[in-house]
């Protein structure tokens, strides 16, 4: 029987959805245009206001705000996204949500992963798995293409993440 149980974590929801969205084409515009696209068209009126007004002063303060905006914009609009993520959440279910977990590979059973959670006991059918990823500091199990259980390495208190891993991609293999 395998067997890993770990802690899931406010933050680890964070990290599973700002991945998410980082892969979108909304977020690649957004950060193209924040980047790129606002401090081009300051720089413009900076050079207007120099060539016109020889106003130097003012072009520093212009291209200081530029530079700060391509820099810190991408910042800003990440963190926007995590106060959307914990809005989507009532405190019932943040409670449900984050905790201990358990997963459990049964022999005895075979058809199904077990799942103990804050919210109760659950099995899931490795039929409906779609796939197990590695991430740098996480394991997700994907349930379909856009829910996934995420395992932090970190906060792994028993078992052994690997070979759990390993047996997870087996059996998702095994019944797909």
């Amino acid at each position: 029987m395998f067997q890993v149980e770990y802690e899931f974590r406010e933050k680890d929801l964070i990290h599973f959805n700002q991945m998410r969205f980082m892969q979108t084409d909304e977020y690649q515009s957004s950060i193209k245009k924040n980047r790129w696209y606002a401090p081009a068209v300051m720089a413009l009126i900076a050079a207007f206001y120099y060539y016109y007004y020889v106003d130097l002063k003012v072009v520093i303060y212009i291209m200081v705000v530029a530079v700060l905006w391509g820099t810190f914009s991408p910042r800003i609009i990440l963190l926007d996204v995590h106060r959307k993520i914990l809005n989507q959440y009532t405190a019932k279910e943040k409670k449900n949500m984050f905790g201990t977990y358990t997963l459990t590979i049964d022999p005895s059973d075979p058809l199904f992963l077990h799942e103990k959670s804050p919210s109760g006991k659950n099995k899931m059918a490795w039929a409906d798995m779609v796939r197990l990823e590695y991430g740098v500091r996480y394991v997700y199990i994907y349930l379909d293409l856009n829910t996934a259980l995420v395992i932090p390495v970190e906060t792994v208190k028993k078992g052994d993440l690997e070979e759990f891993s390993k047996q997870v991609e087996k059996m998702i293999e095994r019944y797909a």
